[in-house]
């Protein structure tokens, strides 16, 4: 894929990174059929669809809990990853072969999900989450990890 192709697709998960609602962290991702260079399915973070706004409905449950970042994924909201792969399972678009682009290191759970939908290639903004990342896990089963520059997380300081 040529360098100007990455760069829009990265700025289009960006845009989409801005549609969530968490008060801690947003994230957007774009899966794509890499032969075509089309996005076959988008997503970003957020509560459940038809939950409210959050993802304890009117509020954060992570910082309602004092949870701290990186740690206890299983609470909160669906993760931009989870959301694209829950999106394409809705709409019977086919995730194997696929690659994935994302504005923040996925997670270990996200990492396992990518992994068992299909996707070859994560394209991943670097240093984009402040906790333990699945880019060890998704090299270790044959996913292509690409890191790429761009935003920072925040909460890590300059």
């Amino acid at each position: 894929m040529k360098p100007k192709h990455v760069r829009i697709r990265i700025e289009q998960c960006l845009a989409l990174a801005k549609a969530s609602n968490c008060p801690r962290r947003k994230f957007g991702a774009l899966l794509l059929d890499p032969d075509r260079n089309v996005v076959l399915m988008d997503g970003y973070n957020g509560g459940p669809r038809g939950g409210g706004e959050l993802c304890g409905g009117d509020a954060c449950i992570r910082d309602q809990l004092g949870v701290v970042s990186g740690t206890r994924m299983e609470l909160g909201c669906h993760h931009a990853e989870m959301n694209v792969i829950c999106n394409c399972a809705a709409s019977g678009v086919v995730t194997k072969g696929a690659w994935l682009f994302v504005t923040g290191e996925p997670c270990m759970m996200c990492a396992k999900l990518l992994h068992h939908a299909g996707i070859t290639r994560v394209v991943v903004v670097g240093g984009g989450y402040a906790g333990e990342n699945g880019l060890g896990y998704l090299r270790q089963h044959g996913v292509v990890v690409e890191s790429v520059d761009g935003p920072q997380d925040p909460r890590l300081g300059d």
